[in-house]
């Protein structure tokens, strides 16, 4: 599927995508989010991602502390031309509660993208660039093939430091943003 075949009319075609054009887009199931103003369309994930998204929210829900919320495929505006729409996110009650349509950057603690087919490029270099820049202190990726393994981003300075890969059939335990132990494979439905 093209953009061009459901995009609304634009004033001037040929400038970048702003997330106020984003707010025109029908609500169709496809994710719209933004790169510098460049439009990328994803299809609705399929019931493994879906299920895989489900699973890692109820262990992070399950160990999270009481000031902090875990969501999936929320909206994060990093600017009028850089709009995320992540799989998973932790962010404080605080901002939960005063957000309405989109958290900012700061007020993700961590993001996670559960690669599919259709996203793996994007998973794998897009957003670990996009949201270092935008200031995320923590990336995860869940690829389930090969593996399935998770790949844990710290940011370093402006930018992720190499990640960290755990593969299935070990126990992982991280610190940030808070503590928590899961085995990748659990994230899989193996039956």
């Amino acid at each position: 599927m093209t953009a061009l075949a459901i995009e609304p009319t634009r004033a001037d075609p040929d400038a970048p995508f702003t997330v106020d054009d984003l707010l025109e887009f029908p609500d169709d199931g496809h994710r719209y989010e933004l790169f510098n103003g460049s439009l990328l369309v994803s299809p609705a994930p399929t019931p493994p991602h879906q299920d895989a998204i489900f699973v890692l929210q109820m262990i992070l829900h399950q160990a999270k502390p009481p000031h902090l919320k875990v969501f999936s495929t929320v909206n994060v505006r990093a600017s009028d031309i850089d709009f995320y729409i992540p799989d998973l996110v932790v962010v404080p009650k605080i901002a939960a509660r005063n957000t309405k349509l989109m958290f900012r950057p700061s007020d993700v603690l961590l993001a996670v993208e559960v690669v599919s087919p259709s996203t793996k490029s994007t998973d794998r270099r897009l957003k670990p660039e996009a949201y270092a820049a935008a200031g995320i202190p923590s990336y995860w990726r869940f690829e389930s093939s090969p593996g399935p393994e998770l790949h844990v981003y710290e940011l370093d300075g402006g930018a992720y430091s190499e990640p960290s890969v755990h593969k299935a059939g070990t126990t992982v335990t991280l610190s940030a943003p808070y503590t928590v132990s899961f085995d990748p494979a659990d994230l899989i439905d193996a039956d």
